[in-house]
C-alpha cells in the first residue's frame, strides 16, 4: 500500500466559507427570524399557555381555599361535638353519682329498719327468754324451799335423834334465810 499522508490543505468547495450562523451577512436575516420566532412564542405563551397555567393556580387557589374553610367548618363541628359529649358525659357522672347516693341512702334505711326489726325480735326473745328464767327460777326456788326445808328436817332429826314435832315452823325458818 501507498503510504498516504494527512491532507492538511482545504478543497476547493466548500470548508473555505464561515460557520453560517457566524457569518455577518446571514445576521439581519437571523434576527429577522429570531424577532419573529419570539413574537410568535411570546404570543402563543401569552394567548394560550400562561392563561391556563393562571385558571389552573386560580382554581387551586379557590380548591384549597375551599377546603380550608371545609377544615374550620368541621373543626367547628368537632368541638361542638366535643362539648356537647362532655357535657353529656358530666350529665351521666352527676346521675351516676345521684343513683349511687340514692342506693346508698336506700340501703341504709333498709339495713336500718332489719336492724330494727332484728332489734325488736330479739328483744322479745330476749323478754321471753327472761320471763322462762323468772319461771324457772321461781320452781327452782320452790323446789330449793322444799329441798332445803328437808335437808333442815333432816339435819334436825339427825342431831337430835328423832323428827322435828313442827315442820310447818322447819319451813318458816327456812323461808326466813332465803329472803337474807
Amino acid at each position: 500500500m501507498a503510504n498516504e499522508t494527512a491532507h492538511t490543505e482545504v478543497p476547493a468547495g466548500g470548508h473555505a466559507e464561515s460557520f453560517p450562523p457566524f457569518d455577518k451577512q446571514t445576521f439581519p436575516s437571523q434576527l429577522l427570524w429570531l424577532t419573529v420566532s419570539f413574537v410568535a412564542l411570546y404570543m402563543l405563551m401569552a394567548r394560550i399557555a400562561l392563561p391556563r397555567v393562571e385558571s389552573i393556580f386560580a382554581e387551586r387557589r379557590q380548591r384549597v381555599s375551599g377546603d380550608v374553610a371545609e377544615a374550620n367548618r368541621l373543626k367547628g363541628e368537632s368541638e361542638t361535638a366535643i362539648a356537647s359529649y362532655e357535657s353529656a358525659l358530666a350529665d351521666a357522672r352527676g346521675r351516676a353519682q345521684a343513683l349511687v347516693s340514692d342506693s346508698r341512702v336506700r340501703q341504709n334505711a333498709e339495713a336500718e329498719a332489719r336492724r330494727k326489726d332484728l332489734d325488736t325480735g330479739l328483744n322479745a326473745r330476749i323478754a321471753e327468754a327472761e320471763n322462762k328464767i323468772a319461771q324457772t327460777k321461781a320452781a327452782a326456788m320452790v323446789s330449793v324451799r322444799g329441798i332445803a326445808t328437808e335437808a333442815a328436817a333432816a339435819i334436825i332429826e339427825r342431831l337430835t335423834g328423832g323428827a322435828p314435832a313442827n315442820r310447818d315452823a322447819v319451813a318458816a325458818a327456812v323461808s326466813e334465810a332465803l329472803k337474807q
